[in-house]
């Protein structure tokens, strides 16, 4: 298998809702986007981002207003019939007919799919072999993201878009969901994942970008996209400590007796906090030193772009 080879690859796509006037709107503007064979790529954006615009017209339900896009080689909106037999597609609603079951909902799909695998393998892969006998209206809405997942995937597809797949499921049902994703992935399918859940990309996948207002905010490995990111120190003073006794060179910030600094050397910050509290013989509770986060990169890009207010992880459209 060639690592190397793009199996995604998109450039200055854009994509506009309505007339090209003040009442129309530009979801994506000029994205430039790599995916190579083999990897679990994460797409995350905050509220409005343009990241389900983007996998729409990576899964070819729409063309780009402008810029290219290719899909395993090939325009996947003109050159449909070549793209669509080698991708699997779970959208964020499959919209089953409610009175099928599970096993006639998986025969009726495979019915319309290349050289789909068994049903008893797709159904036992998402652990639903036991609840082919029930109609659709009957599964949980975990389990029905999971008989998406099953369709999903019936077609062996080298290439799998999966839209926000464990919405809907809880706990215990996502951590089963995102093992079965990375056993897709050891496979060797290449998978693009959307996703609200921050620490569900973190775990999963081998890069990541973040969107904002239609473009690529900041690509990478989860490393390489919060290494740029300062640590953050947090504790709390006892009571009769100010804030103002902390040495001036931590630039600790907070509110009442809470403390956070935020620095790009944690160690030698922390080192230096430690031996002030030692020495002013101050006890610092809660104290929690770390790393920046995902999440952190993610809300810092948020509140940070083009001057705006923090926004919500959430839905992009």
């Amino acid at each position: 298998m060639d690592t190397d080879e793009l199996v995604i690859e998109t450039h200055g796509l854009r994509r506009r809702y309505g007339s090209r006037g003040k009442d129309g709107f530009e979801a994506v503007r000029g994205l430039d986007l790599a995916v190579r064979r083999g990897e679990l790529f994460a797409l995350l954006g905050t509220n409005g981002a343009g990241k389900t615009s983007t996998v729409e017209l990576l899964e070819g339900l729409d063309r780009p207003t402008d810029g290219t896009v290719r899909v395993l080689g090939h325009d996947p909106y003109r050159e449909r019939n070549r793209v669509r037999p080698r991708i699997g597609v779970m959208l964020q609603e499959g919209g089953f007919p409610s009175e099928l079951t599970v096993q006639e909902t998986a025969r009726m799909w495979s019915g319309c799919t290349s050289d789909p695998m068994p049903l008893g393998e797709a159904l036992e892969f998402v652990g639903l072999t036991r609840r082919e006998k029930v109609r659709v209206k009957q599964l949980s809405g975990g389990e029905r993201r999971r008989l998406d997942l099953a369709l999903a995937v019936l077609g062996r597809p080298e290439v799998l878009f999966l839209d926000e797949p464990t919405t809907g499921m809880d706990a215990e049902a996502r951590h089963a969901t995102q093992r079965l994703v990375g056993h897709l992935r050891e496979r060797g399918t290449t998978v693009l994942l959307t996703t609200h859940y921050l620490e569900e990309a973190e775990q999963l996948a081998d890069r990541l970008a973040i969107m904002h207002a239609g473009r690529i905010v900041t690509s990478g490995t989860t490393d390489e996209v919060t290494r740029e990111r300062p640590s953050r120190i947090r504790c709390t003073l006892p009571p009769g400590v100010e804030r103002w006794r902390l040495p001036a060179s931590l630039g600790a910030g907070g509110e009442g007796s809470t403390v956070e600094i935020r620095t790009e050397n944690l160690q030698h910050t922390l080192t230096e906090l430690l031996d002030w509290a030692r020495a002013q013989n101050v006890p610092l509770a809660q104290l929690d030193a770390r790393t920046a986060s995902l999440e952190e990169a993610f809300l810092d890009i948020a509140g940070s772009v083009n001057g705006r207010e923090p926004l919500t992880v959430g839905e992009a459209h």
